[in-house]
């Protein structure tokens, strides 16, 4: 009997590869972006998406070989969620337009990606120059990093990276509800929740190039990102952060309560009415803190579940990986 179950090498077919770059005033760098991946990425199609960019971007990115689409909602998040939405491939690689990312690591992305079946790579940023990488944003990124892997569990290092690749599943299962910045807070608790099949490669980062500004606003973005990670935790770990308010809660009813309960047990009066009444109420928002966060962890199991099944109606990638002959 002859053995069907392994494809020959020649029939298993390479992965079909989009190049995604999400853009807002780049045109001092994102000509240079598109070549380096085209040159990198020899059959695959690279895509700009101009962001409402006030100069001459959209020029530059189409003039270089790039196919160029518009999203008019603000923000790399929006710009993300319109990506995903309209472009099929079966291997997406994802990176900023201001030159900053090492293009010629795409390949060994992408071959990481297919040969162990993975859905996300992420891209570490590796640099030893102060003015790429400055400190304020090095520590910021190591903070929220480790509050995110703590949470959430500790599978990346870099998980503000904006240069990573995602297989077909991956892009089609992912909700991308993020409007800013904070897209790649979504992206890696997305991994993390379903427990998908990730990894983390360290790529060389650069400064920009001359005339190219940062988009990033240090604190406000930070908050934004903190803000993200709140809200992901409340919704994907409503027990842990309803139990943690419940706790807050009960042990200020009790530090209120325990003095003007001996005060009764000596007196039989109870002097401090407002307080106790705080003291009480303190304790029934404890307890209501407790009940929702129960009933809340039932309801996110469920939307966990259906994520995963949806997840799973997306065939595993199976391909022949690029740097197969």
């Amino acid at each position: 009997m002859v053995d069907t179950t392994a494809a020959p090498l020649d029939a298993v077919r390479r992965p079909t590869v989009a190049v995604l770059v999400p853009c807002y005033n780049e045109e001092a760098a994102i000509a240079k972006v598109v070549a380096d991946f085209k040159a990198a990425l020899p059959d695959a199609t690279v895509y700009v998406y101009d962001n409402n960019s006030k100069d001459r971007t959209v020029e530059v990115a189409r003039a270089a070989g790039a196919v160029v689409r518009t999203e008019p909602l603000q923000g790399k998040g929006n710009v993300v969620r319109r990506m995903f939405a309209d472009i099929e491939a079966d291997v997406y690689v994802m990176v900023d337009g201001d030159d900053t990312y090492h293009a010629a690591s795409a390949p060994a992305l992408v071959d990481r990606l297919v040969t162990e079946q993975l859905d996300m790579v992420n891209g570490a940023r590796v640099t030893e120059i102060e003015a790429a990488y400055r400190p304020g944003h090095r520590f910021g990124n190591l903070l929220l990093t480790g509050l995110v892997t703590f949470i959430f569990g500790k599978r990346t290092n870099d998980m503000l990276s904006g240069y990573r690749v995602f297989s077909r599943r991956f892009v089609k299962s992912f909700p991308a509800l993020a409007g800013g910045f904070e897209t790649e807070t979504e992206l890696t608790v997305h991994a993390l929740e379903l427990r998908m099949p990730i990894a983390e490669v360290e790529t060389p980062y650069k400064d920009r190039p001359p005339g190219s500004v940062s988009k990033l606003s240090t604190y406000k973005d930070g908050m934004r990102i903190l803000w993200m990670i709140t809200k992901l935790v409340k919704e994907e770990r409503p027990m842990l952060f309803f139990g943690v308010a419940a706790l807050l809660f009960a042990l200020l009813s009790v530090i209120l309560g325990i003095p003007i309960f001996v005060t009764f047990v000596e007196t039989g009066l109870v002097p401090r009415l407002p307080t106790a009444v705080l003291a009480t109420g303190l304790m029934i928002l404890a307890f209501l803190s407790l009940t929702c966060g129960l009933i809340l962890d039932t309801v996110t199991r469920g939307r966990r579940e259906m994520k995963r099944l949806r997840y799973l109606e997306i065939p595993a990638p199976d391909f022949a990986p690029l740097g197969r002959g």
